[in-house]
């Protein structure tokens, strides 16, 4: 029924439904789906017991993201490591910006360590060093006279 009304509603507009990628999610059997880089799902909140929608960056597009900025330290890895902050942090700005909405917190914790851990080695490497430099370069370090990209913040809907 509802599927008729919007092919009906598409004809109008002279768009058609793309029959391959299209399909009928059923959310109460816990299926999902994606769309523009997000997975949506349905779950049940904790403290009131409500089902609410969940969508997170796939798990995909932050493999792509891991990748591109893996060929950055790859192909800079003689340059200083301001340099390659430079070259990062756009990357970081923009993929960030996009996915901070929804519940995108988790993976940006992912990444935000994954790059710190990145700019450790590459510094670690640079000064013939092993390891990752935990005690030599605090977070304030990094972030604040590297200037590494930290606006990791999700933004929240006004319910």
């Amino acid at each position: 029924m509802v599927s008729r009304r919007l092919r009906e509603e598409f004809a109008k507009l002279q768009v058609e439904v793309n029959e391959e990628k299209s399909r009928t999610v059923d959310l109460d059997r816990a299926e999902s789906f994606g769309f523009l880089g997000f997975d949506f799902r349905r779950l049940r909140s904790i403290g009131r017991q409500v089902w609410r929608a969940r969508y997170t960056p796939k798990l995909k597009k932050r493999t792509e993201l891991l990748r591109k900025l893996k060929e950055v330290f790859r192909r800079y890895q003689s340059q200083p490591v301001d340099r390659v902050v430079q070259l990062i942090n756009p990357v970081l700005r923009g993929w960030v910006n996009y996915f901070a909405v929804g519940h995108s917190s988790e993976c940006f914790s992912f990444i935000k360590d994954w790059v710190e851990k990145k700019i450790r080695r590459h510094m670690g490497r640079s000064r013939n060093r092993r390891g990752f430099g935990w005690k030599t370069w605090s977070r304030c370090w990094l972030y604040d006279e590297l200037k590494l990209f930290n606006g990791y913040r999700v933004r929240r809907a006004a319910d």
